[in-house]
């Protein structure tokens, strides 16, 4: 005969074929029982075998027909939890386990006892998933950043709850504590570096005409890998020498008619002197040139003005429905009572917002464009200093130009070829000479024809992700590659993604425009846009796969830990791309320099250098290529956020020079 029991909310089953000393099976909760015709035997069925839970001194009359043989018995002295459950399923078996003249005094002692149980079981089970949830977010937390994505993970909460996180998971949370951390670090160490000063006169603030440049190791002539030292000792409009540093100087050495050029390594004294060493790359006769960009007055300035707001630019987003277009305001920080459609990242928490049209839902948002907004943190004083009569002002060279001669020397030939995993390149990192750009820690290869780029280039597949300085690349690419050609996409709007392709090589080159911010005054679409990170994140990844990465222009308007975060995002990605494909090749390009009479307050090399430095600090131990656009931008004198076609084909060239 077959008998169920329900203890604990599980139905077990039991058969009197079986012996009453057989044990259960391992892992099985289910229930075994005798039962009999008499009231007698049925009592006894009801009874508890709680000898390993009770004093031996209270007996328990147990029928001597049946033995009950509970299967989660065996557990009993395991789990606390499990021994109190026996005692609430079959509270009648206590009380009828007791006989005697003080069978009252013993119940209660024995619900007594039963109760302190309970709170204890109670607590050690609370304490042990406190334990298992702190250790199950933790080990989630550390796993490596190869996954793709968030794992979701109970969260701790302050009364010692646990649940299920129904937004971010505690992965991302952990990971977004760590990188808010990281953020603040990388903006403490700027911090440090940029000025704190003030003026009320700018007869006090340096003055390029005023200051002086000593030659330290002075020549009749120099040999090729020589070094060439400048002192720079800078002085106010007054005459007077200035006590403290954090200029902006642009230093360079020079031969036009060799069409050569290099940057300085500068070193600040922070007491109005510095050092300016030239590397002397090549033979002939060099000329030195010393700009003072902005004072350290208006540095100080305008790095306090760059923290204070996202309102320096404007963001319109046009919405498509049914009846028509409408716009309405976009932006990262919106300050309005009104209802926000949100656009978030649900990897990297980044967020965008456009407040929501009343006529049409979120998802109709498809085209983005920006402007400026005539907002200055600058004060008046300022803003004169920093007008564009006051940019890169000469600082006199009291000597004239440099002989160099070769003296049998081969100092500037490179020990190797270029390729990935060589780490920060140094500064200057190479120089200009007949307009071929010459790294001075590798050496490139030679693609000077259309065979040696389509070689290069054949059976692979090429992603350049950022802004328009990269969407230079495949233009410069087309040209050079009669083959390659353009794959027409269809896109509306401004900035659509370029697709080239050379069908027969099995070459694809794909530019595409980096997330928000994105600024232009021309409607662009943003449907298919996505961060950098989200786009390395869908690649697979391979030996015949090769990412390259600039960010920089668009941010400059914007407050600092908008790019310090992007770029930690973008390492992420790149971080979890190699762990997977450890053969794929990325290339990070820094950001050009631009126009002297660009807006100094949203777009000023002042904003663009202080960037440069942090992205050689981010990427520099990835297993990465790097393309120093901003030095190469100073040697060769650019000066131009689009700089001649000469200097970007020889980015190019380093670039084939890594992936081949």
């Amino acid at each position: 005969m077959r008998t169920f029991i329900r203890c604990g909310g599980a139905l077990a089953e039991d058969s009197d074929s079986r012996s009453p000393l057989d044990g259960p099976l391992d892992g099985e909760a289910s229930s075994r029982s005798l039962t009999g015709a008499s009231d007698k035997a049925q009592a006894g069925t009801r009874q508890l075998l709680f000898s390993s839970a009770l004093p031996a001194h209270l007996p328990l009359k147990l029928s001597s027909s049946s033995l009950w043989q509970h299967r989660c018995s065996r557990r009993l002295l395991r789990n606390p939890v499990h021994l109190t459950m026996h005692a609430l399923c079959f509270p009648q078996a206590v009380v009828m386990g007791l006989s005697g003249p003080s069978s009252k005094p013993r119940v209660f002692f024995l619900l007594a006892l039963l109760s302190i149980l309970l709170i204890l079981s109670y607590t050690l089970q609370r304490m042990l998933s406190e334990v298992t949830v702190f250790r199950g977010c933790h080990e989630h937390t550390t796993q490596d950043a190869a996954e793709t994505g968030p794992v979701p993970c109970p969260h701790f909460l302050g009364d010692g709850t646990c649940q299920a996180d129904e937004g971010v998971s505690c992965q991302t949370r952990m990971r977004q504590r760590k990188q808010d951390q990281e953020v603040k670090a990388i903006l403490a160490r700027l911090d440090q570096m940029m000025p704190r000063v003030t003026f009320t006169d700018i007869k006090t603030t340096t003055s390029a005409k005023h200051s002086r440049a000593t030659l330290l190791n002075p020549r009749r002539s120099y040999c090729v890998g020589d070094h060439l030292l400048v002192r720079l000792d800078l002085y106010d409009y007054l005459g007077k020498r200035k006590a403290y540093g954090g200029d902006f100087l642009r230093v360079r050495i020079h031969s036009p008619h060799l069409k050569a050029g290099a940057a300085g390594h500068i070193t600040d004294y922070r007491n109005g002197t510095y050092l300016v060493n030239f590397t002397l790359f090549w033979e002939g006769t060099a000329s030195v040139s010393l700009l003072l960009i902005h004072p350290s007055e208006g540095v100080s300035a305008l790095w306090a003005a760059r923290k204070k707001g996202f309102d320096k630019i404007a963001f319109t987003g046009q919405f498509q429905g049914a009846t028509g277009s409408v716009s309405t305001k976009c932006g990262f920080n919106i300050s309005t009572s009104a209802e926000l459609c949100e656009y978030r990242d649900e990897r990297d928490q980044e967020v965008f917002y456009c407040v929501k049209p009343k006529s049409v839902p979120c998802e109709a948002f498809v085209f983005l464009k920006s402007n400026n907004e005539p907002v200055s943190y600058l004060t008046a004083l300022e803003q004169r200093l920093l007008r564009a009569s006051n940019i890169g002002v000469v600082i006199p060279v009291p000597f004239g130009d440099i002989c160099v001669l070769t003296c049998n020397r081969s100092a500037t030939t490179p020990g190797g070829k270029c390729r990935i995993g060589l780490g920060l390149p140094p500064v200057p990192s190479g120089h200009a000479l007949r307009n071929a750009w010459h790294p001075e820690f590798c050496s490139v290869s030679d693609f000077n024809t259309p065979d040696k780029i389509r070689a290069c280039l054949k059976g692979k597949m090429i992603y350049l992700m950022g802004d328009s300085t990269l969407r230079q690349w495949i233009y410069c690419l087309t040209a050079k590659l009669p083959t390659l050609k353009f794959f027409n996409h269809h896109d509306s709007g401004a900035f659509p993604t370029h697709v080239a392709m050379d069908v027969e090589s099995n070459i694809f080159v794909q530019w595409k425009k980096h997330g928000h911010p994105f600024v232009t005054a021309k409607f662009y679409l943003v449907k298919d846009d996505r961060y950098i990170a989200s786009e390395i994140d869908r690649l697979a990844g391979d030996n015949d796969t090769a990412v390259v990465v600039t960010l920089g222009q668009h941010f400059r308007p914007f407050p600092m830990d908008l790019f310090v975060r992007r770029l930690l995002n973008v390492r992420g990605a790149i971080q979890r791309l190699l762990l997977r494909s450890p053969s794929t090749r990325v290339v990070v390009k820094t950001e050009n320099g631009r126009e002297m009479t660009a807006d100094v307050e949203r777009f000023g090399d002042a904003n663009g250098y202080s960037q440069y430095l942090v992205t050689r600090d981010v990427f520099k131990d990835l297993n990465v290529g790097f393309i120093d656009a901003w030095d190469m931008n100073i040697a060769y004198a650019a000066n131009d956020v689009h700089p001649p076609f000469h200097m970007v084909f020889n980015q190019v060239i380093m670039f084939l020079t890594y992936i081949c």
